[in-house]
């Protein structure tokens, strides 16, 4: 009887352990990205989830002499002139299938002010996300890591 108390209750530790994982392996929750130039952090995106569509916006800038006032001047439509700090720049992202990968959204780049068709995918047990930003044929994927 006690063989299987503490074969059950090993296996509940490691359901729980993997449902832990599990729940990391999603963008949702805050990330910090990097310059692609000098590798320095850059700033910290928030991605939120609502009715299975994520959205992410600028929490914070982490640039050495950021203005946390600055506006973005090259954004598009809606996104022009509006404050760096608190900007949406991630919208429309989906789940795709069963895998752990969400796309069919759309990133900004509110240097350049360009947008590009958005992929995200959970690496490392989730603590990091690849994000993919395509243009036509042209792509380009940055790493972000998981602030804790």
């Amino acid at each position: 009887m006690k063989t299987v108390r503490r074969t059950l209750a090993a296996a509940a530790l490691l359901s729980g352990f993997a449902a832990a994982a599990q729940a990391q392996m999603t963008p949702v929750g805050t990330w910090r990205t990097f310059d692609d130039s000098t590798g320095q952090p850059k700033s910290e995106v928030v991605i939120t989830e609502n009715n299975g569509v994520l959205t992410g916006h600028v929490e914070k800038l982490l640039r050495p002499g950021a203005d946390p006032n600055e506006l973005c001047t090259n954004c598009p439509g809606d996104r022009k002139g509006k404050p760096m700090v608190g900007l949406e720049i991630i919208r429309g992202a989906k789940k795709a299938g069963h895998l752990n990968v969400w796309e069919d959204g759309y990133i900004l780049d509110p240097q350049k002010g360009s947008t590009y068709a958005l992929e995200l995918t959970p690496a490392n047990d989730g603590q990091q996300l690849q994000v993919r930003g395509s243009y036509g044929p042209f792509s380009r994927t940055q790493t972000w890591t998981r602030v804790k």
